[in-house]
């Protein structure tokens, strides 16, 4: 089921979209490659997985041209992860948190993988994906200078026109690039504005000054 809407801009903005967060995608990849951007290999690799399996998922649901957008959110990480093994710099340690958030992400593939029902699959599979990107979401929060803003940025333009593009509003169309658009969005802000090492600061300061009351 879904809603019928009427498409807000023409379907071949789907296109525009995957140019806008290919030069997101190439930033970062660059970024990695210098050193200078240190993706976390637990969320790009389950990315790369994720975004794959889900375009296949979706072309199977007949979404159309928004499917290739979910295409491209595959390729680009699995790109990202072997670039972060060219230099030592681009390497993020992974903790407790990643691996537990890459477990559960993992959890989700496999049921989307046994799943009879396309769209609860569906919905898992985004749910596991947005799991992935925690781990980078923190990291953004707790580093932000480690990360390329410009990548989510673009990620989260990409998201908002593949929506405005769907001439029915439904789950296996919208959901994916809904996703995308939040998780991205919210990783981007968090690296532009640099948020978390300010409330960490901040957080130290308060504990320091009462410590010595």
């Amino acid at each position: 089921m879904g809603v019928q809407t009427g498409r807000v801009i023409n379907g071949n903005f789907v296109f525009v979209g995957i140019a806008i967060s290919l030069t997101g995608g190439f930033t970062y990849i660059r970024d990695t490659l210098r050193g200078v951007t240190s993706p976390n290999r637990v969320t790009w690799s389950l990315w790369a997985i994720e975004g794959l399996l889900a375009f296949v998922a979706e072309r199977q649901q007949h979404v159309g041209l928004a499917s290739f957008m979910t295409l491209f959110l595959g390729l680009v990480p699995l790109v990202v992860v072997v670039a972060s093994f060219r230099d030592r710099r681009s390497y993020w340690k992974i903790g407790r948190f990643d691996v537990a958030c890459g477990i559960v992400s993992i959890i989700g593939i496999l049921f989307w993988a046994v799943s009879n029902h396309p769209t609860v699959a569906l919905v898992t599979f985004v749910a596991a994906d947005s799991i992935a990107g925690l781990p980078t979401l923190r990291k953004a929060f707790v580093a932000p200078a480690s990360e390329t803003a410009w990548n989510f940025l673009a990620g989260s333009l990409n998201g908002g026109i593949t929506l405005l593009t769907l001439s029915r509003f439904t789950t296996a169309g919208a959901l994916f690039p809904l996703a995308i658009l939040v998780m991205d969005l919210a990783i981007g802000s968090l690296v532009v504005s640099k948020l978390g090492p300010r409330v960490i600061h901040s957080v130290r300061s308060r504990s320091m000054h009462g410590s010595i009351a």
